[in-house]
């Protein structure tokens, strides 16, 4: 089966930076840290990522670029690989969603999608 032989699990944490952050200019700056866990049975590689973050005014900005934070990372079954990055909303609340373009050892290509995930200033949702 496809779906045991090929598993990826994403676990995500966000923090608002608000040293970095100016309200008053619509700045809010976030950072989120990722787990990428291989939770297959044949090792994969992250090979690129594609981003959808969208604020609160429902402005849109994709991204797409080669693995992350400059790596591409190998990941045999039972790995994990942690980084932490940023992104700049104009709005305190915004998501984020996307996926990780994956390739198996076996030569399978497959996508790990990151579920949505909110950005969002403290205390700003109840």
């Amino acid at each position: 089966m496809e779906s045991e032989k090929h598993g990826i699990s994403i676990d995500v944490q966000t923090t608002y930076l608000s040293a970095q952050s100016s309200p008053e200019e619509n700045r809010y700056v976030f950072a989120y840290t990722i787990t990428i866990t291989n939770i297959g049975e044949i090792p994969a590689k992250l090979l690129t990522r594609h981003w959808v973050i969208t604020d609160s005014n429902s402005r849109v900005q994709e991204v797409r670029g080669e693995g992350v934070v400059g790596e591409q990372p190998h990941l045999t079954p039972g790995m994990s690989f942690q980084y932490t990055s940023g992104t700049v909303l104009e709005t305190p609340v915004g998501t984020m969603h996307g996926s990780y373009q994956m390739v198996g050892d076996d030569g399978t290509q497959f996508d790990a999608e990151i579920p949505a995930f909110t950005l969002s200033i403290p205390r700003t949702l109840h």
